[in-house]
Order: structure tokens, then C-alpha cells, then sequence
């Protein structure tokens, strides 16, 4: 392996990359070839079959099916993966075996991973284990993710989701390493044409209706460029793409009103998952320039406020959830509350509010920083796990504030008074051609 000291990269990043590092390697690997199927599963255990197309070069461990390695072409599997029975698990974890063979009664075992060799195999999956709705979810996964950990990372979201789209995965050749940032990016770009290729497959089926994409960390920038290049084909994104989840960006913000500006106004509603404390994104800010990465963006900042609602965007910020990542980079798999968003409102499409949040959820994306806040309705907004910047929930907010504005004082209705009347901050241009947000 090359040393760290060879790789070109500013002496804060590679301080960063040091810190970073013992966070991830501290954690017990699980045993390698965990793919190699069990001789049977627990009775009470759940099977979750799941379609993965890769561009990774296949391994010679069979337990391991691919490498980090960059294939020539794109491989489809299918892989059936025993989830143990929920008595014996928390919602938003793998439970990784010990040892080999996996314990179905505790741990996440394959029960097959077999190869599609022709369309018709692939066809033959989708009507096995098509949804009576018509909707396909597609996750693409992020940075330093060995093959292995996003099948069971996807398999874990499918399941407790709970959602009835049909799951697909596409995995690109990441090297699981915290050390290969540079080739994992350029990894990403290697396999943006695959991902595009796949999502007009699924658009064009007659069958399919309607289609999600959930990428998350670096795999949001393979999505962003995927849709980008589809648009720029196409004059848009086909209309069946109707909803692209954005979990943990790692997006310079600049570059993602590009991409958005360059796909036009035919393109998918975006919910994006925002997290202050994320770690990760903040070693990859250092990286890479320190430009603020999307996912680490703070919603009580003005400029992003009234950027993300002209845009359209919703975004929700994860950053009160408590979980056990201690990089809080995997918040969105890991908390039972956004699991259950994930399952039952945003894959299916729906919009979600405050409403959903629970009272205050929106005034805590605003009411947080306020130190004279008192009574009730201030209790409520700093006690939501989860804030949300929805262009819809405006009146909402406005209602909410004027029932609680004797209790909040005059400092919160100038926040309300500052939203609706844009007063903060000029009109913002998206990148730096002088394409305005659409």
C-alpha cells in the first residue's frame, strides 16, 4: 500500500485523514466473504431479495463477489439477504456475524447471490419482486463502501423502511478505504455513464411507474452527474424519475447549483439530508477547498434559506439525532425516525412537513439560535429531532408563529417577518454564469 506520506495532498488533509482514520479502524472488521451463502436461515428471520448492478471488477473470493476495482461492463446479481428477527435487532443496524457461518437467529446472512447472465434473468427478478405500485427504489451508495457492506447497508433500508418499491442497488468500484478518497471520486465518474444507462432502462419500462433515487455521501455526486448527463441528452429527466434523495452530500454547493441549473426545469423533486456535525464532509471541505459541502450546510443561514425554496428543495436537518456512527455521516440509515420517513413518505413521493415532524419542527429550524425564547411551543421546537426547510410548510410556519408569538416574543415573528418578505440578503445566482435558481 502506498505510504501516506507519498500522497500529494495539503498537509491539513493529511492531518485530517490521520484523525479520520481511527474512528473507522477502530471499529471490529466483520470476517471477510461474508457473501458466501448459509446452509439455511432462522424461522423467524425476514428475506430481502435485491437487484445490484455494478461496474466493479469481479473477485476471485467468492465470498466476496467484486473488488474495489473497475470493471468493463455492468454486472447484475441478485442477492437474498436473511435479516434476523426483530427481537433480536434495533431498527437502523447491520448486524454483522462474528464469525463465519453467520447466525441467522442474530446476524445478516446471504442466502444466495446468484449471477444474471441475460436480460430475461433480470426481467424475470423484476416480476418476482415488482411492487403492485410500480415504484423502483435505486440506491447508490457512498465513499469508502466495500461491496459487501452496501448489499447489507441497502438490505437493512429496504427492510426497515418498510417501503414496497422494488430494490435496486448500483454499486460502483469503491475501494473501502479512507485512504483512496481520490480514487473512489474518480471511481464515481468512471461510472456515471452505467448509472445513466440504468436509470433509462427503468425509465422506458412500461411497468415500472415511478422511480426514487437514494444515494448517499460521494454517491450523490455519481447521481448529480448521472441526471445532469441524462438531462443535457434529453432536454430533461425523464419524468418517471420523479424523486432524488440526497443523504449526506458530499457536494461543493457550488457545483450542485451548477448541476441543478444545467438539468433545466425538467428534472426530479430533491430532499436533501443536512447534518452540522457531520465529520466526514467536514475532512472533505478540507480536501477540497473549503467550499461548504451540501450535506453540512447550516439551514439557519439566510442565503441557503431563500436559495433552497426558490429551488424547490426540502431539506431536513438531521443534526439533534443522536446515533451510533461517531463520524454522524450514515445518520439517515441509522435513525428509527428518518427510516420510517424514508419508508413511509419519501420514497413513495410524498411530500413531508412539519405536519409530519411534529409541531415545532419547522420552528426549530429557525428558532434554535433564539436565546429568549420561553414557554411551550420554544420547548417544542428545540425537542424536535429533526428540522425541516420546506418551500410548501411556509404558511404553515406563519400560522404556527402567530398562535405561540406572545408566548415566543417579537424575536421569532422577526424571524417569520424576515422569511416572508425575503428581506435578508439579495436575490442569489446559481453558480457563477448568471443562471438564476429555478
Amino acid at each position: 500500500m502506498m505510504k501516506l506520506s507519498s500522497v500529494p495532498v495539503r498537509k491539513s488533509a493529511r492531518a485530517g485523514l490521520l484523525l479520520l482514520a481511527p474512528l473507522l479502524l477502530s471499529c471490529a472488521s466483520p470476517p471477510e466473504g461474508v457473501l458466501s451463502p448459509v446452509a439455511q436461515t432462522s424461522p423467524d428471520a425476514t428475506e430481502v431479495s435485491i437487484m445490484v448492478a455494478t461496474t466493479r471488477a469481479p473477485s476471485e473470493n467468492p465470498g466476496l463477489l467484486y473488488s474495489g476495482e473497475r470493471g468493463d461492463a455492468i454486472d447484475f446479481n441478485e442477492l437474498v439477504i436473511s435479516i434476523p428477527p426483530e427481537a433480536n435487532r434495533k431498527v437502523g443496524e447491520v448486524q454483522w456475524p462474528k464469525k463465519l457461518p453467520a447466525n441467522p437467529a442474530r446476524e445478516f446472512a446471504t442466502l444466495s447471490a446468484k449471477p444474471f447472465t441475460t436480460v430475461d434473468g433480470v426481467e424475470a427478478w423484476y416480476q418476482r419482486n415488482k411492487s403492485p405500485t410500480g415504484r423502483l427504489l435505486i440506491f447508490v451508495h457512498g465513499f469508502n463502501t466495500r461491496y459487501e457492506s452496501a448489499v447489507y447497508r441497502f438490505a437493512q433500508i429496504a427492510h426497515d423502511s418498510n417501503t414496497d418499491a422494488t430494490p435496486v442497488m448500483f454499486t460502483w468500484p469503491s475501494r473501502g478505504s479512507v485512504f483512496d478518497y481520490g480514487y473512489d471520486k474518480e471511481s464515481t465518474n468512471y461510472s456515471r455513464s452505467a448509472l445513466e444507462a440504468l436509470l433509462a432502462s427503468a425509465a422506458e419500462s412500461p411497468e415500472i411507474k415511478d422511480i426514487t433515487i437514494l444515494a448517499h455521501s460521494m454517491g450523490t455526486w455519481l447521481t448529480m452527474e448521472s441526471l445532469r448527463q441524462m438531462a443535457i441528452r434529453n432536454d430533461g429527466v425523464p419524468s418517471k424519475i420523479s424523486n432524488v434523495i440526497l443523504a449526506s452530500p458530499d457536494l461543493d454547493v457550488d457545483v450542485f447549483r451548477q448541476q441543478l441549473a444545467d438539468m433545466g426545469r425538467k428534472r426530479p423533486k430533491f430532499t436533501v439530508f443536512v447534518s452540522k456535525d457531520d465529520r466526514a464532509l467536514t475532512l472533505s471541505r478540507r480536501i477540497s477547498g473549503n467550499v461548504d459541502r451540501l450535506g453540512q450546510i447550516d439551514i439557519s443561514n439566510q442565503v441557503y434559506r431563500d436559495e433552497f425554496e426558490r429551488g424547490g428543495i426540502t431539506i431536513l436537518d438531521l443534526s439533534a439525532l443522536q446515533v451510533g456512527d461517531r463520524l454522524n455521516h450514515s445518520k439517515f440509515a441509522e435513525s428509527p425516525e428518518v427510516v420510517k420517513l424514508l419508508g413511509q413518505r419519501l420514497i413513495d413521493g410524498q411530500a413531508v412537513t412539519d405536519q409530519d415532524l411534529g409541531l415545532g419542527a419547522e420552528l426549530g429550524a429557525t428558532a434554535m439560535s433564539v436565546s429568549n425564547t420561553v414557554g411551550s411551543a420554544a420547548g417544542m421546537a428545540i425537542s424536535a429531532p429533526i428540522a425541516i426547510l420546506d418551500p410548501k410548510a411556509r404558511d404553515t410556519f406563519d400560522a404556527q408563529s402567530r398562535r405561540f408569538g406572545k408566548g415566543l416574543g417579537d424575536s421569532i415573528l422577526g424571524v417569520t417577518t424576515g422569511l416572508s418578505a425575503g428581506s435578508i440578503g439579495a436575490r442569489r445566482q446559481c453558480g457563477r454564469t448568471g443562471e438564476t435558481c429555478q
